[in-house]
């Protein structure tokens, strides 16, 4: 199975476009306004026409009610909501009933035990998106850009796809790939020029880093250029 890159916290349709050219599988859509990557519901409607089915739309929301999602639904039209805050497992299986999508759960980790309570989405959650702890005195949730200790996830088996997050970029995606053999990778602040703003160079390099790591720990080496 071929690796899966998503793009996330796009809100520009240059941004959007370059992540679709350079051959994201997923891009991903904030909705939380202390983000400096956050869409508003027009922007999300014009950004989430212009995908066109090139990958699938991914519905980023922190502990949002009802309402926010069922007005983020009708906007984006998203092929998966992705839940990054403190939501329950019987949160996430109200959602997944409640619209007919699947959920992707963020799970913060600092240590071990973060992955003993990420087992009680199992059966619930879709995918499980490990990403690292943010510092106590952060106003956002996630690591804001600062990677975890991949070990703590190399060779976990869950029963549920799981994917990478958390201070990834195109200089060392390829050793987290390496210790942890994650099956998808998930990257934001590492292709920005300053938060919120993307690098189309950065994000054709983390594609492409990606890529050739995934196509190597597979036993295909990447050919070299003619």
């Amino acid at each position: 199975m071929s690796l899966i890159v998503k793009i996330c916290g796009l809100s520009t349709p240059a941004a959007l476009d370059v992540a679709l050219d350079a051959g994201a599988d997923m891009v991903g859509f904030v909705f939380f306004p202390p983000s400096p990557r956050n869409v508003s519901l027009a922007t999300a409607r014009a950004l989430g026409a212009r995908v066109r089915g090139r990958a699938r739309k991914v519905a980023l929301s922190v502990d949002a009610d009802d309402a926010l999602l069922d007005a983020v639904v009708k906007a984006l039209a998203p092929d998966m909501l992705q839940l990054h805050g403190k939501e329950t497992p019987e949160r996430v299986g109200a959602l997944k009933k409640r619209f007919g999508l699947p959920v992707m759960k963020a799970i913060a980790v600092e240590g071990k035990g973060d992955l003993a309570a990420a087992a009680a989405y199992i059966g619930v959650a879709d995918r499980l998106l490990f990403d690292a702890r943010a510092p106590r005195d952060a106003t956002r949730p996630g690591g804001l850009g600062k990677p975890f200790d991949w070990t703590l996830i190399r060779g976990a088996v869950l029963g549920v796809p799981v994917m990478l997050s958390g201070g990834l970029d195109a200089g060392n995606i390829g050793e987290a790939l390496r210790i942890t053999r994650a099956p998808a990778v998930d990257v934001s602040s590492g292709v920005e020029r300053v938060p919120g703003e993307k690098d189309p160079d950065k994000i054709r390099a983390f594609v492409r880093a990606a890529r050739d790591a995934a196509s190597r720990l597979a036993g295909n080496p990447v050919a070299s250029p003619a």
